[in-house]
């Protein structure tokens, strides 16, 4: 795969690395009272944790893509995807 596409690593070090405080907060999975909660949970850690690869303010992307995800066209929805969506927006503070 990252013979095709420069963009892709050729390891996943820097994605276990991000990903390494998970493991630490298991016991508080615990709390989350049903498979679809911790289902949820693992969702947002994602969500956060993609961010922080991308560089990216969490919360200003969480705010941001849930306010306009209801008004959004569904054939753009490529743009509320990090990348894009820092990109776009990087334009939008620079033009």
């Amino acid at each position: 795969m990252f013979l095709a596409n420069p963009d892709v690593a050729m390891d996943t070090n820097h994605l276990e690395r991000a990903l390494r405080f998970i493991p630490m907060s298991r016991k508080n999975y615990l709390f989350c009272w049903s498979e679809l909660g911790t289902e949820q949970l693992g969702i947002l850690q994602r969500l956060l944790v993609t961010c922080w690869l991308q560089e990216i303010t969490p919360y200003h992307y969480l705010v941001d893509v849930q306010q306009r995800v209801s008004v959004h066209p569904a054939s753009k929805v490529e743009e509320l995807t990090h990348r894009i969506w820092k990109v776009m927006n990087n334009h939008a503070r620079n033009g």
